[in-house]
């Protein structure tokens, strides 16, 4: 659904149209979304619940373990019912600027043996392509989660993570991606950097704030309950990532392995510069920080990867750490909000910079950006100042459409709070009856 697409499908379509034969599956392709689809699913239920798992108290492990893989099950649920619709359907008139209709409701009039789009090349089946957008879907809101864990009721969550998929998570994907009103402005985002990291980590603040704070923040120490835990998610995250950006390229080609380069420099730049930063003010190099230097760095560079080259990759990675930091060790503290696992520190601040990095660094290739604002010239200002409009669009729908669907979720469930004997006890236990060790 990106922009640039139509520079690589103009050769294939006009193929078509002169041999006039049918398109054939590209089994190739097809086998490549097939396993990007395997690697971004494996960043949610497992990357992402290793890495907040072990961060969270020990009481906890279980609590935060069964939120993400709960926020999993439950937003792809809700993008088959409805999500994917209001994200890439089409409809006419002007509310297709925020949302595609309702044209698909269960994946209706999609058919098994349907390309995901001959128009722009993509000869896989399109039901492929809905369960790669899902686990977009997933992941986004199950960042999210990182603010309130260890203090937000189960039963809430889940139907938080359900109704927020399709009210905030959908309309976003579709302004961004499916054809709505940033799309049409020119906005870059490959592989999610307003559409997944600042929308995830921005809701992750609002519900943090709205909730409030956990008893004895910040005053009682709250230690990870496994640092080898976190660190064993960040690699697996890193490994997933992969298929969140190289199959953003929707197919096997050169913007693929671009989209690798750019995500493993950016990746090992911020790893690095976390650690040099972290020993400069601290004087200890943690695993902690390492890890999740690692994760600033592949967010930052999530929205540029097919745009940008190498060069651009190295300071999107470094600069995205460096604002981590700050966000996650001063802002965090200087404000006085309590995000738990720091999702808004990582994930919506290193996001943002991505987002704005991308008009900075972006290459000016009609074969990476064929439609966008440097299409003929190099009007980088403009790119920017288009790649800021989607920041504050995305933020401010992302701010409202969470307040809202925060209330109805506390109204549906009774309350969106732990009582205080439970997040005492812990919510392994006082919640689940398990336990995450039994040492």
């Amino acid at each position: 659904m990106k922009k640039w697409l139509l520079a690589l499908s103009l050769l294939s379509v006009s193929a078509f149209a002169e041999d006039a034969v049918e398109p054939v599956l590209s089994a190739g392709d097809t086998a490549w979304m097939m396993m990007s689809t395997a690697l971004v699913m494996l960043m949610t239920p497992i990357g992402l619940a290793l890495f907040y798992s072990g961060m969270t108290r020990s009481k906890n492990v279980v609590n935060t373990y069964a939120m993400v893989f709960g926020a999993f099950v439950i937003a792809f649920i809700a993008w088959v019912i409805a999500g994917f619709s209001i994200a890439f359907g089409t409809m006419e008139g002007p509310m297709n600027q925020v949302i595609g209709g309702f044209g698909h409701l269960m994946l209706s009039g999609i058919s098994w043996s349907e390309f995901a789009s001959v128009d722009l090349g993509q000869l896989y089946p399109k039901l492929v392509f809905v369960v790669f957008q899902g686990t977009f879907a997933a992941i986004t809101v199950a960042i999210a989660a990182g603010s309130v864990i260890e203090r937000m009721k189960f039963s809430t969550w889940m139907v938080f993570a359900f109704i927020w998929t399709i009210v905030v998570y959908a309309p976003i994907t579709h302004m961004v991606w499916g054809g709505g009103y940033l799309f049409n402005e020119g906005a870059l985002d490959f592989a999610g950097g307003t559409v997944v990291h600042m929308n995830g980590g921005l809701a992750g603040l609002v519900l943090a704030l709205l909730i409030g704070k956990r008893a004895g923040y910040p005053k009682t120490a709250m230690k990870p309950a496994s640092v080898v835990l976190t660190a064993v998610g960040a690699g697996l995250l890193w490994f997933g990532w992969y298929g969140f950006n190289g199959g953003s390229a929707f197919g096997a080609n050169a913007i693929a392995g671009l989209a690798y380069m750019t995500t493993t420099v950016a990746a090992a730049v911020a790893t690095v510069t976390w650690i040099i930063v972290e020993y400069a003010v601290f004087k200890k190099p943690t695993l902690l920080g390492a890890a999740t230097g690692a994760i600033a760095g592949l967010v930052a560079i999530t929205p540029a990867a097919g745009f940008v080259d190498v060069s651009g990759a190295f300071i999107i990675g470094a600069v995205g750490a460096l604002i981590a930091f700050f966000g996650v060790t001063v802002l965090k503290k200087k404000l006085g909000y309590d995000d738990s696992l720091d999702a808004f520190g990582v994930h919506f601040l290193a996001g943002l910079w991505g987002a704005v990095a991308t008009g900075i660094f972006a290459l000016n290739d009609k074969g990476l950006l064929w439609d966008g604002p440097l299409k003929g010239s190099d009007d980088r200002m403009g790119q920017i100042m288009v790649q800021l409009e989607s920041v504050l669009v995305v933020g401010m729908f992302t701010l409202i459409g969470t307040i809202v669907v925060y209330y109805i979720a506390m109204a549906l469930t009774g309350g969106s709070r732990v009582n205080e004997e439970q997040e005492s006890q812990g919510l392994d236990e006082s919640v689940h009856g398990e336990r995450g060790f039994n040492l």
